[in-house]
């Protein structure tokens, strides 16, 4: 009944009112982009001043100092040069201030814009995967299976590794993409070496995803190191092009079982540098290593911690000066800041002097300013700020609030600044290196002008240590104070994901606007452990993962119940991945406040989750026994009260189903009701067409049980 009541609600306000009045329909809600602010997909045309975007005649470039646009390229001028039959232009890159990049159907071709006409094109065999540039040698290496090959500038192919043991895995990404790690290639500056990682992964245990797409249904075994179980083993290789040759680096720190990440060649290619940490991710070293002998030159200096050392980042090297370079953690001052190196190891200054997490953006050529994204305004914004190597002056260069995205230019003359606020939907400005100006390249008009929508407030409350924690709250739409409205609190809580910004609408996802139009009030808030807010902030949830972030929720929610709309009697709480370990937390922690859950690929216990995450934040089972024992949902099955949906990919490779099922068991033990729904080819999130099933499945759940 509720359901068809909530069509013919929809319907009416569909159709018989004015452009004010339309309502998301859950297609728009879950797949609407439209109703995104979107700027210019804006590129700098390699290292010269002028950036390039597409409009409706292709390929378009604009000079920054005089702002002449010339159509570069046309979808029928592509389609000439490359032999296509292409209706929009596809995604491209510059390689220099002449030659377009575009890759398709196994193929990368190089195309001279002036001449429009192609200049080079490289073929690649079926199945090759991670194609990485060299522009010194005008080579591309690539990956196919598990072994690494490289392609010269005549289309021919070489093998750099011939590994038939499957275990062994060449050139591709290693640690499961923690510490930064997004890929497994890396060419030496001047073309003639080529790095790459080595993972054995042949004592990791094997975890079986069932494909249900053949007659049959097939097992997929792939590999999941999990929390004090056997991990992968890492090297680092480096390939000479011309003797054909590989030395593996003498990385011999913490035993076989250790990260390697930041590797950064030295602008001389000489030398390669890598952070090198322990399992325990408490203790890494900054080596630097001959890449002629694969010998250990020096430890630079070394990072330790009570907790955990989280590098994400390589080394910089000054353009000015390749004997020094710039270091980023945020293990030595509290936040993430940037740090001034010689290659001996000496600390020459601290070059962000800022009680803030701040992110390198670029430097001159010249190497006089450094140029960095900071919260130091704001936890809730980023800025751009520069710096005088010399002088350690800084400058913010951007006055706007909110929350700006930079591309700067080749030499850092000008920067594009994309920025938006909860006042501004999206605005896109030229400016110069010393924060001027120049022109506006676009302005964005808000995309829910014809939308009835819901009240959006960006906030904060006080943790019980004195610290903010932000929030967005949505009123429903038409809202009465005078009426009492049921809550979905969303949440995810964990590490490395901010879910309130001072962004357009307060960083909001469609699906809560829908469900605000629909008369609930939709709240989500930041708990510690949540990025942009200093180390001290973040690692307090260290080996005891959600118990600090449940305080943190339950006090947004309290806060919450304090107005006399909110009904504290209909309480629901939402979340996927951290957010679902979050969901089943506090329904089962907290029984009194939260009458309904939705739980998407839920963490269960952290014994099943990866050792490189899991370990960080928890420690190994064998340290924290009594931690893992404590988090555990398994034991609180038991103390299930409200109603809870639980909804898994059933091959999903990042939450295995282990969580979910045995969280399911033990309920089924304890005679506890509980409701499931799995989704038979989905991964761990739920993508596609398959994802408008999804939040329909959510929403009904929430209409049949908390309205």
């Amino acid at each position: 009944m509720k359901k068809t009541l909530l069509t013919i609600i929809g319907l009416s306000m569909m159709f018989g009112l004015n452009a004010q009045e339309k309502i998301l329909t859950m297609e728009e809600a879950v797949v609407g982009y439209h109703l995104y602010p979107r700027a210019k997909y804006i590129q700098w045309q390699g290292d010269k001043n002028q950036f390039t975007y597409l409009d409706r005649e292709g390929l378009t470039g604009e000079s920054a100092d005089k702002g002449e646009k010339t159509v570069l390229l046309t979808v029928p001028e592509l389609n000439k040069i490359i032999g296509a039959d292409l209706k929009g232009f596809p995604n491209f890159s510059w390689l220099d201030g002449n030659t377009l990049v575009v890759a398709r159907q196994g193929k990368i071709y190089h195309i001279d814009v002036e001449k429009k006409q192609l200049k080079q094109t490289f073929s690649f065999p079926k199945g090759a995967a991670n194609q990485t540039y060299s522009k010194a040698g005008n080579m591309y290496a690539y990956t196919v299976d598990n072994n690494l090959y490289y392609m010269d500038e005549r289309g021919n192919s070489y093998a750099v590794t011939s590994d038939e043991n499957k275990n062994i895995v060449n050139g591709q990404v290693v640690s499961r993409n923690e510490f930064g790690i997004t890929g497994g290639i890396f060419w030496s500056p001047d073309g003639k070496k080529l790095g790459f990682y080595r993972k054995d992964e042949s004592e990791v245990t094997n975890f079986p995803l069932l494909d249900i797409n053949s007659r049959t249904g097939d097992l997929k075994e792939i590999k999941y190191p999990m929390a004090g179980m056997k991990s992968e083993l890492v090297t680092m290789g480096v390939y000479d092009i011309a003797s054909g040759t590989t030395v593996f680096l003498d990385v011999n720190d913490f035993g076989r079982e250790q990260y390697l990440t930041g590797v950064t060649w030295a602008p001389e290619s000489d030398i390669v540098y890598i952070q090198v940490l322990n399992r325990g991710q408490d203790h890494m070293r900054l080596n630097k290593y001959d890449a002629s002998t694969g010998k250990q030159i020096a430890t630079l200096f070394e990072e330790k911690s009570d907790t955990y050392v989280e590098p994400q980042n390589g080394l910089v090297f000054m353009k000015n000066n390749p004997k020094q370079f710039l270091y980023e953690t945020n293990n030595r001052d509290g936040y993430f800041n940037l740090y001034l190196y010689d290659v001996n190891g000496k600390l020459i200054k601290r070059l962000t002097d800022v009680d803030a997490d701040v992110a390198y953006a670029g430097m001159d050529r010249a190497g006089k300013y450094v140029y960095y994204l900071s919260s130091e305004v704001s936890p809730v914004e980023k800025q751009l700020f520069r710096v005088d190597v010399k002088s350690g002056k800084k400058t913010r260069l951007t006055p706007e609030e909110g929350w700006h995205t930079i591309t700067m230019s080749g030499d850092c003359s000008y920067f594009i600044d994309s920025y938006s606020s909860v006042k501004t939907p999206r605005n896109v400005d030229l400016a110069t290196n010393s924060g001027k100006v120049v022109r506006r390249v676009q302005e964005v008009e808000n995309p829910n002008k014809d939308y009835n929508w819901g009240e959006v407030t960006l906030g904060s409350i006080k943790a019980d240590d004195g610290s903010d924690l932000y929030y967005r709250l949505i009123k429903p739409m038409n809202f009465d104070p005078n009426k009492k409205y049921p809550v979905i609190h969303y949440v995810y809580g964990g590490p490395h994901a901010q879910m309130v910004t001072n962004i357009w609408n307060a960083n909001i996802r469609m699906w809560e606007m829908y469900m605000a139009q629909h008369g609930y009030v939709v709240f989500i808030i930041d708990n510690h452990g949540t990025p942009n807010r200093g180390k001290a902030f973040e690692e307090v949830i260290h080996r005891q993962c959600g118990q600090v972030e449940m305080k943190d929720q339950v006090k947004g929610i309290e806060w919450l119940k304090s107005f006399p709309w909110v009904d504290a009697e209909r309480i629901g709480v939402h979340g996927w991945s951290y957010g679902g370990f979050m969901t089943i937390s506090l329904i089962t922690n907290y029984p009194d406040i939260y009458k309904v859950g939705v739980a998407g690929g839920p963490v269960i216990d952290w014994k099943w989750y990866e050792a490189m995450y899991g370990e960080r934040y928890m420690d190994s089972p064998q340290e924290n026994p009594e931690g893992y024992a404590k988090v555990s949902l398994i034991a609180k099955a038991k103390d299930l009260k409200g109603k809870l949906l639980i909804c898994q990919g059933a091959v999903d490779p990042v939450v295995v189903w282990q969580h979910s099922l045995s969280f399911i068991r033990e309920c089924i033990k304890n005679n506890v009701q509980v409701d499931y729904f799995p989704y038979p080819c989905a991964e761990h999130n739920v993508m596609g067409r398959d994802r408008i099933h999804l939040m329909q499945k959510v929403t009904d759940y929430f209409e049949d049980y908390l309205k």
